[in-house]
């Protein structure tokens, strides 16, 4: 893998960005016993040093933007938290354009509605494989990733599995709701609470898997990706971001970044000022430059003085 695809924030001096990959055809068999063609690759890639718990696993998005207002308003809080709406009141939702479809000619509410989640990131991603003597790394890919906040917004639906249809994206996976593949309990589904929680700029991370416990040492990891999201047809990249966090909080350059640039304008903007203030002073206190004194047929001098309220002084006159 070329080394532009890879980036490194460790301490040890050996920053050696060494990355395999390759890629096959599988088929896969999800839960629901739905079986379909898709790419799977295989990643290895080397960690210089130990990374202590929490060890957080991320994908990556760039140019995906989650913040267009028409997007971020797609989705029917009352049909998430579990409410069986019916057909006119998923047709008057948010969900535009995704609300409702005709099915042999009866029209049925899309569950769940909305752009953001029919468009939800559907990769998966196994735990980290240590090749040094071949155990696994294990993370946790449903329990911890999502905002304790959010559980709340969320419930079991009460549709029965023939009252709805699923969004046109997720139908590889789910052709359709059954007994044996009904629509997927919300409340307890943190990935899809994690995509719900849109992101303000178009290149964001969002958690996937972690590891609260165990130190994820040094050496060489394969990671698994069934790759089912598109990238393509909306210009954009997708990765994996390893991470950890300290007390002071993940790494994010951002802030800092920000901060700098600030600070530089403001210091910049503040030269500026202090080279127009000794070139052409300014006498504090002058009232010639108040508004009412710069009126069209206002006079300066006297007037101005007379204008503040206050007496006029000796000399003034």
């Amino acid at each position: 893998m070329d080394s532009k695809y890879i980036s490194t924030a460790f301490k040890s001096s050996d920053q050696t960005k060494n990355a395999l990959w390759a890629s096959e055809k599988v088929n896969i068999t999800t839960t629901g016993g739905i079986t379909y063609e898709t790419t799977q690759c295989r990643i290895q890639f080397n960690i210089p040093e130990d990374i202590n718990p929490p060890v957080l696993f991320y994908y990556h998005l760039t140019n995906f933007y989650q913040n267009h207002r028409r997007y971020v308003a797609s989705f029917s809080d009352k049909q998430l938290k579990g409410d069986a709406l019916s057909v006119d009141k998923v047709s008057s939702s948010n969900c535009d354009p995704l609300r409702t479809e005709e099915v042999n000619g009866t029209n049925m509410p899309i569950y769940p509605c909305g752009l953001i989640a029919n468009s939800m990131f559907n990769d998966t991603f196994s735990s980290p494989r240590w090749l040094q003597d071949d155990t696994l790394y294990e993370m946790k890919n449903n329990s911890g990733i999502a905002w304790d906040s959010d559980a709340s917004l969320y419930g079991k639906t009460n549709y029965k599995y023939n009252e709805v249809i699923p969004p046109p994206n997720w139908r590889v996976q789910y052709p359709e709701y059954t007994e044996q593949n009904p629509p997927p309990n919300l409340a307890e589904w943190q990935a899809f609470q994690v995509w719900m929680r849109t992101a303000g700029l178009p290149s964001f991370s969002k958690l996937y898997q972690r590891n609260d416990n165990d130190v994820m040492k040094e050496g060489t990891y394969e990671v698994n990706i069934t790759d089912n999201f598109p990238t393509l047809e909306y210009k954009g990249t997708k990765s994996i971001v390893i991470s950890t966090r300290t007390i002071m909080g993940g790494r994010n350059p951002f802030l800092g970044i920000a901060y700098i640039v600030v600070g530089g304008i403001c210091i910049l903007l503040g030269a500026v000022f202090t080279v127009t203030h000794l070139i052409r002073p300014r006498k504090l206190g002058d009232h010639t430059y108040l508004s009412w004194n710069n009126a069209p047929g206002s006079k300066a001098g006297p007037t101005g003085a007379t204008a503040t309220g206050r007496e006029m002084r000796p000399g003034e006159a």
